[in-house]
């Protein structure tokens, strides 16, 4: 069923693109921007959730992104963004025997379809609505945000807030399948969150802005097929987390100008819930214009945290404990990720290509990003992926 879903999404997303593209080719007034994203990301490590922090955590995975806004006025537009991911895992095949079975190649696809207007010159609200969907799973969301800025644009106060509805379709391991050891409360988790973020312009060179997240979850938070295995029992238990999770991150980030080729970007966030997890990131990009319209972009970005207070290795847990988990993503441990961006977008586009009589649509600039992941687990990643932003505009304009 939700293989079919995938399909029919894929469908829709199609069908929305080309009906975005035809009705930018029926109006000479909108300028109309689309953005493509091609990504590619590999990661192997040890310590598989799935098999209870033990075996392949192989993974490949191939993820297209398309983001479309039409101007409806001089201060409306409507926006559309859609995502599909195709992935190859080897932990998840071990779900069952079955090795290269359905389990082990799955599509995610979701789409995002909003309006967002500006008002009394520095005021701005946006809704969007969407969803996704899975092989074990699908999601709806809706979306809002507001911001207003100081008349000489100097300062910004913004506030965001989501709602997520997922209905999960339960895959157990195959060897509990039936017992009393597959068993769940509820196959539905809701996620709400409220953004706020400051943006203060300090002085000529220098750019601030303070973020604060507050996230509550409320539902099915363990994953059905993660395995845990327990020092006194030779059968493994379903993963099994609280229904409920608050997190907290608070963010800084820094712009800062250092001359006509160099501009520093800094962040740091930190992060806690009731998990117990407390964690720290920081990241450097340093933006370098070789000329005026290329330019490198070296980054950096660490990351530290502790383990939540029911994570366990492998056969480390006690029949005891209420809650267990041994997935990694959960257990503490520290990251580095370092990276290339290169990025060319020439004052007249780098080509463009006649739509109909009247449209033109101008490759107006391209960048491709690299960046190498390790983790102090054993976990290695590498990414790299090609940005397209693409206008589309009258003829006449040119």
């Amino acid at each position: 069923m939700f293989y079919n879903l995938n399909k029919s999404l894929f469908l829709l997303l199609s069908l929305s693109l080309a009906t975005c593209i035809a009705y930018g080719q029926e109006n000479d007034k909108k300028e109309i921007d689309v953005n493509f994203l091609f990504n590619y990301y590999t990661q192997d490590g040890d310590h598989a959730a799935v098999t209870g922090g033990k075996g392949t955590q192989d993974l490949q995975d191939r993820a297209t992104e398309i983001n479309i806004n039409i101007p409806l006025d001089s201060v409306s537009a409507i926006f559309f963004y859609s995502h599909l991911n195709v992935y190859t895992s080897a932990s998840t095949d071990n779900i069952d025997s079955r090795v290269s079975s359905a389990s082990r190649e799955d599509v995610r696809a979701s789409m995002e379809i909003g309006y967002n207007k500006e008002y009394n010159v520095n005021h701005q609200y946006s809704v969007s609505a969407g969803g996704s969907t899975e092989t074990d799973y699908l999601s709806t969301f809706i979306k809002g945000g507001w911001s207003v800025s100081s008349m000489d644009h100097n300062r910004e106060v913004g506030i965001n807030a989501s709602a997520y509805f997922d209905t999960w379709l339960p895959i157990f391991p195959e060897e509990i399948r039936g017992t009393n050891n597959a068993v769940i409360t509820t196959n539905k988790r809701n996620s709400y969150s409220l953004s706020t973020a400051y943006s203060q312009v300090i002085n000529k060179k220098l750019q601030a802005s303070l973020l604060f997240d507050l996230v509550y979850q409320k539902g099915l938070l363990s994953t059905p097929f993660h395995r845990v295995y327990f020092a006194e029992e030779d059968l493994p238990k379903i993963e099994k987390l609280p229904d409920s999770r608050w997190k907290y991150p608070l963010g800084l980030r820094l712009n800062y100008y250092i001359n006509d080729y160099l501009i520093g970007r800094f962040f740091y966030r930190y992060y806690s819930d009731d998990f117990g997890i407390e964690a720290h990131t920081a990241d450097i990009e340093i933006p370098i214009s070789i000329t005026q319209f290329f330019t490198i972009s070296p980054f950096y970005r660490f990351h530290s945290q502790t383990k939540a207070n029911f994570f366990a290795a492998y056969q480390q847990h006690s029949s005891e404990q209420a809650y267990y988990t041994s997935d990694y993503d959960l257990s503490g441990f520290s990251s580095h990720k370092v990276g290339l961006g290169i990025y060319y977008s020439p004052l007249y586009g780098i080509g463009r290509m006649k739509l109909s009589k009247n449209k033109l649509s101008i490759l107006k600039g391209m960048e491709i990003r690299a960046a190498n992941y390790k983790r102090s687990d054993g976990m290695e990643a590498f990414l790299i992926s090609l940005n397209c932003d693409i206008r589309i505009l009258a003829n006449k304009r040119q």
